[in-house]
């Protein structure tokens, strides 16, 4: 059975992540060990809470990771992986995003250098796209290559299914929806109990992301509570940079409450409070000023 889903780093938490820890019966799994923030929000560099925040959930993910079984890295963004720690995937059985097929310029070269950092380092390396793989009672399987969103402009994803004891978990990795059909049948094909969706980016609504992709991820995210047994959804990640998030789903809240499906954030999962600090960096440097923070800055800014 699946024992334990931990979100280590979620946007709700304040930074950008999916970092997730998912226990087995028999296998400890770390999903996507990175965090970052973002470079720039309203003009404005990160708040020092939030360099704060990324350096108390960096020390969770590497926590988790340093007991973990299995790391996996579903692309080559920073905020999912971290190339100046290759300490971490030592004596790991690790599966990554495929590094030269179905990969755009700049993961490709990201790529090459986060296998360098680590080479001899893992116990065992697997390209994943579009595999399953047995690891004593627990199966992993990894949709092929799929679209970072809407096209390939931003490279290409896995998402990823743990499966123990007639038990699912499924990630998504950066779908940015689900709004095309690839990304989506993975979900179906695999039905999940519990659901980690990083969700529509409507914080670039109308800009970078069409409210025509908005409408079908609705409706692929109500398609996926009616042809599966789902219990939880959490939506997070792109989809908490938006403060206005409720507003933009409202058809899912409604077929889950009609379903008894549970719609909540990575922060609510674990019960913590939702702080989208960066949404709100206008009002932390409005409230506190500039602050000074004098930790070690451990992540990373760029995505």
């Amino acid at each position: 059975m699946i024992r334990k889903i931990v979100p280590l780093a979620f946007d709700s938490f304040g930074v950008r992540s999916m970092a997730t820890y998912v226990e087995t019966d028999d296998l400890r799994i770390v999903i996507d060990p990175g965090v970052s923030l973002a470079p720039l929000r309203y003009g404005l560099e990160p708040h020092p809470l939030e360099w704060k925040r990324m350096d108390e959930t960096w020390e969770a993910i590497k926590e988790r990771a340093e007991e973990a079984d299995v790391l996996i890295v579903t692309h080559y963004h920073y905020d999912h992986h971290d190339p100046d720690h290759p300490e971490l995937y030592k004596g790991k059985s690790v599966f990554v995003k495929h590094p030269t097929e179905n990969i755009n310029k700049s993961q490709r070269g990201r790529a090459e250098y986060f296998l360098e950092a680590i080479r001899g380092m893992p116990k065992k390396l697997e390209f994943s796209d579009g595999k399953s793989f047995q690891l004593g009672k627990t199966t992993i399987t990894f949709s092929k290559a799929v679209c970072h969103g809407t096209n390939p402009r931003l490279g290409y994803v896995t998402e990823v299914s743990v499966k123990s004891g007639g038990e699912c978990f499924l990630h998504t990795s950066d779908v940015e929806g689900p709004s095309l059909d690839d990304q989506v049948r993975f979900i179906l094909d695999e039905k999940p109990d519990v659901l980690f969706v990083d969700g529509p980016m409507t914080y670039m609504l109308g800009f970078r992301y069409s409210y025509k992709s908005l409408e079908i991820s609705n409706e692929n995210l109500v398609r996926v509570l009616k042809e599966t047994n789902l219990q939880t959804l959490v939506l997070d990640h792109h989809f908490l940079r938006d403060l206005k998030y409720k507003q933009r789903i409202k058809p899912v809240y409604e077929a889950a409450e009609k379903r008894g499906v549970k719609v909540i954030t990575a922060a609510e999962f674990c019960g913590r409070k939702v702080e989208m600090l960066e949404a709100l960096r206008k009002e932390l440097y409005a409230k506190y000023g500039e602050m000074k923070y004098e930790g070690e800055k451990k992540g990373t800014v760029k995505e």
